[in-house]
């Protein structure tokens, strides 16, 4: 399973924001507990860039943060603590239950049981209930820092957690596990009932890093378990299959309320849900996971999206060009993909029985054969920028447990570009392709994003190829690029590609959730392995450097996420049926079919309901496929030369001479409007 599959809907009061808030230099030795005595939305604290409890001691000159409670550390704080709460709830119920993980994620909280039987709707409810009595009783998470002999003492009948015990240092943010045992030394935290009386007591314990809320307590009335899963240990398929239980934690009982109601909206918006109505797409098992199926009306939009973004890279000084579905796989060891890829890959065809020597591989990526065609001749400085296009279909292994509509799918189909440039080249190209990326976003009516760049993680360089000096220089240019833009930058390290650095395009839709869309890489990694050159000025052979780009991401993902974004209700210009006409009776069909007949001369998607329904279960169903404009003839009409327009919010304009409907319906798809 996965926690990264599909955004969840964010609190839309971002003033979460960090913030270097108030920071106070100890003069005396105290502990954050005392040095905030007075605040009660503080509830952990930041020094040297670590998060610690209140608890801890702190020495003179330390500089202390404050972090509260509706901070992102703050609340993830929260979760991890309500995540414990669970977890103390499921063995208080059945005190055989053994403990995997539990980890905040977006918005919430999950918890990995070792359960005889998995839990049911009912199971949620008790323990909601039972984790209510643990937050109302006000335990409080006590810090202990163990050795390993003690802790595997300690936690004997803990299978799971005497395997984490011994990673210590080596935990992965990815399996979750660095949240038991991240840090330098082991650390067990003791739930303690009546803390400071004689009379205290260590109800529950468990392996954590670290760090917690001062008291259950504070987590008051704003957490709700909210399902449960299967999910492998350690998210491995080789280990053991686990139940794993989500919730979600907030400051307070409103904005859980808040959070629920966007929750159902989310639903309500979708993909797959709307594309089942819509007649868009399907899956099928006997075609595959994560492999859709469009529908006519669903190859409508996938065609006129596939017509812009080709028409726009034309316009843009991109040479479309094609490649095939499969390759030896020598390919991906010379651009490095195998390595470091070869996991998301599907596995290799063995075509020696039929003549053809070498392991041949489905396509994940379409940068290896576009630096063929580059290498396929001589290139000089004077042809660059070059810059090639395809619409490529590409196949990656998915995990079943993260594949999720068109949002997340083991084919798909790229608008995938590569630019060649020389390094002097190379800010202007970035540029050029970062305007182009929010050019095309704007055009679908995403126009609130903010820009991400992923940077390699340091302290894994093994994980990633080329000098210091490669990597200082390639993230130097996207960073002043994404800078220039004037649009919000945030820093992801560590989520660079293994051959350069990234800019993302993280946009909003009309909810407020978040998803990743374009991208733009800086490559100096694959030129050099296909040994890719130009003749210089001077006559010399240079090596270029690569730029990669995809506006959409992938057709597929860009749909799914276009589908939420309007609920459906797609501008004119993208909806398989732009105009549907509604006879009022069967009298009035050929007025409507004439009407129909010119718009479709001028470009327009339009169709007359002939259907056997009678007029009103006619209009319900033009409302549930969403079409942007319902034209109704009626005697009237037909008498004074009109339609009546009918829009989709349920209001309705008669009497509009039909050449003054068609000049707004034509201009209406031009212009890209909503309506």
């Amino acid at each position: 399973m996965s926690d990264v599959a599909s955004p969840m809907p964010p609190n839309p009061d971002d003033a979460a924001q960090d913030k270097i808030q108030d920071t106070v230099t100890v003069q005396t030795p105290t502990t954050g507990t005392d040095l905030f005595a007075g605040r009660k939305d503080v509830v952990v604290m930041r020094v040297g860039g670590e998060l610690l409890d209140l608890s801890r001691e702190l020495a003179p000159g330390t500089v202390v943060e404050p972090v509260t409670i509706g901070s992102p550390d703050g609340l993830a704080v929260l979760r991890h603590s309500a995540a414990h709460v669970l977890a103390q709830a499921v063995q208080q119920v059945n005190p055989d239950a053994k403990l995997g993980i539990g980890p905040p994620v977006t918005d919430g909280f999950y918890y990995d049981f070792d359960v005889a039987t998995p839990f049911t709707p009912e199971d949620l409810k008790a323990l909601d209930k039972t984790m209510a009595r643990i937050i109302k009783e006000g335990q409080t998470f006590r810090r202990r820092v163990v050795t390993e002999d003690e802790a595997r003492a300690e936690l004997a009948d803990e299978p799971y957690k005497l395997e984490l015990i011994g990673l210590k240092g080596g935990s992965s943010d990815e399996d979750g596990s660095s949240v038991e045992v991240g840090g330098g030394e082991l650390t067990i935290y003791d739930n303690v009932r009546g803390a400071g009386r004689e009379s205290e007591t260590v109800v529950w314990k468990d392996l954590c890093r670290g760090p917690h809320l001062p008291s259950t307590r504070l987590i008051g009335n704003g957490v709700q378990l909210m399902r449960n899963a299967a999910a492998y240990w350690r998210g491995s398929e080789k280990n053991a299959m686990l139940q794993r239980v989500y919730g979600t934690a907030w400051p307070s009982k409103d904005e859980l309320k808040a959070y629920l109601e966007r929750l159902a909206e989310a639903e309500r918006r979708d993909h797959r849900r709307i594309g089942s109505e819509m007649d868009l797409f399907s899956f099928h098992d006997e075609v595959g996971s994560g492999l859709p199926l469009f529908h006519p009306k669903g190859g409508v939009i996938k065609r006129v999206m596939e017509d812009y973004v080709r028409q726009r890279h034309i316009e843009e000084g991109f040479s479309y060009v094609g490649t095939p579905h499969i390759t030896k796989e020598e390919l991906f060891y010379t651009s490095g993909h195998l390595p470091y890829y070869g996991d998301t890959m599907f596995p290799p065809l063995d075509l020696e029985d039929v003549g053809d020597h070498g392991r041949y591989r489905l396509k994940a990526m379409n940068c290896p054969m576009h630096n063929l065609i580059f290498s396929s001749r001589g290139r000089s400085y004077r042809e660059l920028p070059i810059r090639l296009f395809e619409f490529g279909s590409v196949y990656r292994y998915e995990k079943s447990g993260v594949v999720q509509g068109l949002t997340r799918v083991r084919g798909l189909t790229q608008d995938d570009s590569h630019s060649y440039v020389t390094p002097e080249q190379a800010p202007a190209e970035v540029k050029h392709l970062l305007d182009f990326m929010l050019s095309v976003l704007r055009d679908f009516g995403l126009d609130d994003f903010y820009l991400e760049l992923s940077t390699r993680d340091d302290k894994k360089k093994d994980k990633f190829v080329g000098t210091d000096e490669d990597w200082a220089k390639a993230t130097a240019v996207l960073e002043e690029v994404a800078v220039a833009s004037g649009l919000e930058l945030v820093a992801d390290p560590g989520g660079a590609a293994f051959y350069g650095p990234k800019i993302s395009v993280q946009a909003k839709d009309a909810i407020g959730r978040t998803w990743q869309m374009g991208t733009v890489q800086y490559d100096f990694n694959q030129p050099k392995g296909f040994g890719l050159e130009y003749t210089a000025a001077d006559g010399t052979k240079q090596q270029p450097v690569m730029i990669h780009s995809a506006k959409f991401g992938s057709i597929e993902r860009f749909m799914g996420v276009l589908i939420e974004h309007y609920a459906g209700a797609f501008p004119a210009w993208l909806a398989p049926v732009q105009v549907l006409g509604v006879p009022v009776a069967e009298a009035f069909d050929d007025y409507l079919k004439d009407v129909v007949a010119q718009l479709t001369a001028r470009g327009i998607r339009a169709e007359v309901d002939l259907s056997d329904d009678r007029f009103g279960k006619k209009i319900r169903n033009a409302s549930k496929e969403k079409v942007p404009f319902v034209l109704i003839a009626g005697g009237e009409d037909v008498e004074a030369g009109a339609v009546s327009f009918r829009f989709r919010d349920g209001t309705q304009e008669n009497g509009v001479p039909v050449a003054d409907a068609i000049e707004r319906i034509v201009a209406a798809v031009r212009d890209r409007a909503q309506v």
